[in-house]
C-alpha cells in the first residue's frame, strides 16, 4: 500500500479548489479528487504538514501565493487554505478491535491521551499535553482527549459496551476517511452509527477512485 499527500487549496466558500503541481503552478480542481499527471505527490508527511494550513493569495496574475500558516483560530476568517489531501493506490485495512482494546489498556490514567487511528489503520495513542493535534497527519481519525481510568486503562477496557461502541465510531470514522480523503476526522456521534457488520463490510469493499 502506497501513500501519498496532494496539496489542494480550497476557497472560504468551498466553490473552487486548486491543486499544486510539480512545478510549483497550481491547476483547477475537484478537491481531493484522485490525482492526475503532473500533480505534486508528497511522500515526506512533514513536508505535507508544513503546506497543511497555509494561507493562499492571489497576486496581480491571480496566481496563487502561499503565505503563513494560519493561526489557532483563522479558519473562523475567510479565506483559501491549503490542505493536505492523502491517497492511496490500494484497499485499505480493517482497524482491528483486539490492537485498539490493547492501545487502551496500556494507557495510564491522568494523563490527557488522544485515540486515534494513523493512516496505516492501526490504533495508536499520543499525549495531547506535549504533542501537537492539528495539522498532524499522522492522525487519519480522532476520538476524544480522556484521561479518566472510565474511559482509559485497564478497567476501561472491562466496559464492553462502552468500547464496542467506541470501536463502531472508529470504523465509521475511518470509511469517513476514506471516502473524503481528510485527515484528522472526528469520530461520529454514537446516536448515529450502524453496525459493525456494515461498517467492516463497507471497509473491506473500498477501493480508491
Amino acid at each position: 500500500m502506497k501513500l501519498c499527500f496532494s496539496i489542494d487549496a480550497l476557497s472560504a466558500s468551498g466553490a473552487q479548489a486548486w491543486r499544486l503541481q510539480r512545478n510549483d503552478s497550481w491547476r483547477e480542481c475537484i478537491y481531493a479528487e484522485p490525482l492526475k499527471d503532473g500533480d505534486a505527490r508528497i511522500t515526506d508527511k512533514k513536508t505535507a504538514e508544513d503546506w497543511s494550513g497555509r494561507r493562499l493569495e492571489k497576486d496581480k496574475e491571480l496566481v496563487l501565493i502561499p503565505k503563513k500558516k494560519a493561526g489557532t483560530f483563522d479558519f473562523l476568517m475567510r479565506g483559501t487554505f491549503a490542505h493536505a489531501v492523502l491517497h492511496r493506490d490500494s484497499s485499505a485495512p480493517l482497524p482491528e478491535k483486539e490492537q485498539m482494546l490493547a492501545t487502551i489498556a496500556g494507557l495510564q490514567p491522568g494523563t490527557a491521551w488522544l485515540l486515534y487511528l494513523n493512516v496505516s489503520g492501526h490504533f495508536t495513542a499520543l499525549d495531547s499535553g506535549n504533542t501537537s493535534i492539528i495539522g498532524n497527519l499522522d492522525i487519519a481519525v480522532r476520538g476524544e482527549i480522556a484521561s479518566s481510568s472510565d474511559y482509559i486503562g485497564p478497567r476501561a477496557c472491562k466496559n464492553e459496551k462502552m468500547m464496542d461502541e467506541l470501536y463502531r465510531q472508529f470504523l465509521a470514522g475511518w470509511l469517513d476517511h476514506l471516502n473524503a480523503s481528510n485527515m484528522n476526522v472526528f469520530v461520529p456521534d454514537a446516536e448515529k452509527l450502524k453496525s459493525e457488520e456494515d461498517y467492516a463490510e463497507a471497509i473491506r469493499n473500498w477501493m480508491p477512485k
